[in-house]
């Protein structure tokens, strides 16, 4: 089979460990390190189901509740992934308004999109309920992670969830997973 190139947005609040998902997934290791992200782009070749994607993932600068939509992400992106920390509920609000508005954007119902609930390592610090984040991607029809880059915990899990939701709304089902939300 011809290998598939899918662009992929991270989005989400500032300090919620977007580039860090990102630097995990691309090149296996954990950036302590903060520093404000303008635009990143990264490229890996993953493999779901005998297929072979270039994944190439646009890690964009954090977004608040007064940002515009940046329009270049509404085109020619396959799926998305939107991220708030599990530590900041007002990630959590920002990540619904991101929601609405690459909707509102795409002129759509529903795109492919994976939920990321961040920073699973600091339990102590939590702010947001696993149960908040599971209905929310109920609500959105999108696939529900909680993950720590830190400890590349369910980091891979997150682009190999989304493949299969841009698979399957682009007509091509694989067989379905115990872990989407139908």
């Amino acid at each position: 089979m011809p290998t598939k190139e899918r662009n992929i947005a991270m989005m989400g609040y500032r300090s919620v460990g977007k580039s860090s998902l990102c630097i995990q997934f691309v090149e296996g290791q954990f950036v302590d390190s903060y520093d404000p992200t303008i635009e990143n782009t990264f490229t890996k070749i993953e493999r779901v189901k005998s297929q072979d994607y270039i994944v190439k993932l646009i890690d964009t600068a954090g977004q608040d509740e007064y940002s515009i939509f940046p329009v270049q992400y509404s085109m020619d992106y396959h799926g998305y992934v939107l991220v708030y920390s599990i530590t900041s509920q007002k990630s959590f609000e920002v990540v619904k308004i991101i929601y609405e508005k690459l909707l509102d954007v795409m002129g759509k119902k529903y795109v492919p999109v994976v939920l990321v609930g961040n920073k699973t390592d600091l339990q102590p610090e939590r702010t947001v309920s696993t149960e908040e984040g599971k209905k929310l991607a109920e609500s959105w029809r999108a696939a529900f992670l909680e993950t720590s880059a830190k400890q590349n915990e369910s980091v891979g899990d997150i682009f190999h969830q989304l493949l299969i939701l841009i698979e399957n709304e682009n007509g091509n089902p694989q067989e379905k997973s115990s872990c989407l939300v139908s």
